[in-house]
């Protein structure tokens, strides 16, 4: 899958996201990148920034915060382009839900792990 069909198929995952709950999401970026730095190789996508949940009066004035999917992962971990679609999807909702302060550990319990 091409650079171009994987970012469709992100962008295909946020449209079928709920848009009351992307009318709720604040100050974040999502952003598509080859692959993940540093030891985990493996990692299909990262959530950086501050939880809506841990944000207090003091917030306010920062850079948005990051959901970054990583398309070498994920392509080296599916075998089909239905499987990516998938996979995508399943990642975008994971890393908007850290976003909403739900841990991990939740998410496996919830089948989004």
């Amino acid at each position: 899958m091409g650079e171009a069909e994987f970012e469709a198929a992100v962008s295909d995952a946020l449209d079928a996201v709920p848009s009351e709950l992307m009318a709720m999401l604040d100050n974040v970026v999502i952003l598509v990148d080859d692959e993940p730095e540093g030891p985990d190789e493996d990692l299909l996508g990262l959530y950086q920034g501050t939880a809506l949940t841990e944000r207090g009066w003091e917030y306010g004035g920062v850079l948005p915060d990051t959901i970054t999917i990583y398309r070498g992962p994920t392509l080296r971990m599916c075998s089909t382009p239905e499987e990516v679609v998938d996979e995508v999807a399943v990642t975008v909702v994971h890393e908007i839900a850290h976003h909403f302060g739900i841990a991990e550990d939740r998410l496996h319990e919830l089948g989004w792990g």
